[in-house]
């Protein structure tokens, strides 16, 4: 990429894309296309197709996705499927239509097989079932993987798709209902926090910025402490314990999104379709069990209360651990550690909502 190329960011406002964004703003890029999902609706085909007509954009980062935890992945399974099928047809299509020089595409680890050998290569891939909560979402990141893949053997086109490992930074999403397991360990690690040492105003501020979900947020009265107090049990926050979702010995591979980033300019720039096949595992190569991640964060933030596991509710998939070692011969790995950058992340909520 040249630093005057018009290049499109798909999925610029979310956490992946508002990365991108940063890295490439710091890196001197000029004509960067970052239109909201209210100014394109990349599910609708004639608009998508309009926009490239008009635009003419050189080089495409493809991060915009409906995204979830495990809860929202398992109750919107039409919606994940759909919408995500659609933003990949559409804007793979597109590139190709109107002639784009290279795209880049960013699926997710939950393509691989629910008992997929770890740690996970990329060769894997459909060699097995997905794990259930999440296959509509896997799926349509499957068939984006195969789009690109496609587009190349038939059009000779430079499409590449890069899968990372579960990601966390600024910008995430904390809804409770909709979010991914470190935003929703850490916002609740947050609240629970404040109503052991007593500070509603900090859990005022909190739940006046950011939705809980779960239907929870038109029963709540953030100027009565009792209706405080019983939306957060509800949620398994009380004054003494923070509950977590399943059995907390299932083992996760997380990154900073400022790392995955990085990675997208840097295969942007370096490497080819031909280099990568069907796509590139981007990880650590580090993993942990949710245990001693939810340790890490209370940890981190001083809460001193109990943290108790509900074994009634779904752990997901027992073992996430990415193969990097492709990613590794072509020249990138990660440079952020977890416990620096879930400190950061941290502070920059705490900032937020004070």
């Amino acid at each position: 990429m040249e630093k005057t190329s018009r290049i499109f960011i798909a999925g610029a406002r979310g956490m992946v894309g508002s990365a991108i964004h940063r890295r490439l703003v710091a890196d001197g890029y000029t004509a960067l296309l970052t239109p909201s999902s209210a100014e394109l609706d990349l599910t609708n085909q004639h608009l998508t197709e309009e926009y490239f007509a008009k635009e003419n954009p050189e080089y495409v980062f493809f991060a915009a996705a409906k995204v979830g935890g495990i809860m929202a992945n398992n109750t919107y399974k039409a919606e994940f499927i759909y919408r995500n099928i659609m933003l990949a047809a559409n804007v793979v299509h597109s590139s190709y239509k109107f002639g784009v020089k290279k795209l880049l595409n960013l699926g997710s680890s939950c393509i691989f097989p629910r008992d997929a050998e770890q740690p996970m290569v990329e060769e894997s891939l459909l060699t097995g079932a997905l794990e259930q909560t999440n296959e509509p979402y896997a799926i349509a990141k499957i068939a984006a993987i195969k789009l690109c893949t496609s587009y190349n053997f038939q059009y000779g086109t430079e499409y590449i798709s890069l899968m990372p490992t579960n990601l966390f930074g600024y910008g995430d999403n904390y809804n409770l209902e909709t979010s991914h397991l470190i935003p929703a360990l850490i916002r609740k690690t947050l609240l629970a926090n404040a109503l052991l040492v007593g500070d509603y105003e900090y859990i005022k501020r909190d739940l006046q910025r950011t939705p809980i979900g779960f239907g929870l947020d038109d029963k709540l009265d953030v100027s009565d402490r009792h209706s405080i107090d019983e939306v957060l049990a509800s949620l398994g926050i009380t004054a003494q314990t923070l509950t977590i979702w399943g059995s907390g010995n299932v083992l996760r591979e997380f990154m900073y999104v400022e790392d995955v980033a990085d990675a997208c300019v840097y295969f942007m720039n370096n490497v080819s379709a031909k280099q990568t096949g069907d796509f590139v595992n981007i990880g650590t190569g580090e993993e942990m069990t949710i245990r001693q991640t939810i340790a890490m964060i209370a940890d981190t933030i001083g809460y001193k209360g109990e943290i108790r596991f509900d074994m009634s509710k779904p752990d997901g998939t027992p073992r996430k651990l990415m193969d990097s070692s492709k990613s590794h011969s072509l020249g990138w790995e990660h440079k952020y550690d977890f416990r620096e950058a879930i400190a950061a992340v941290i502070a920059e909520r705490n900032r937020e909502t004070v």
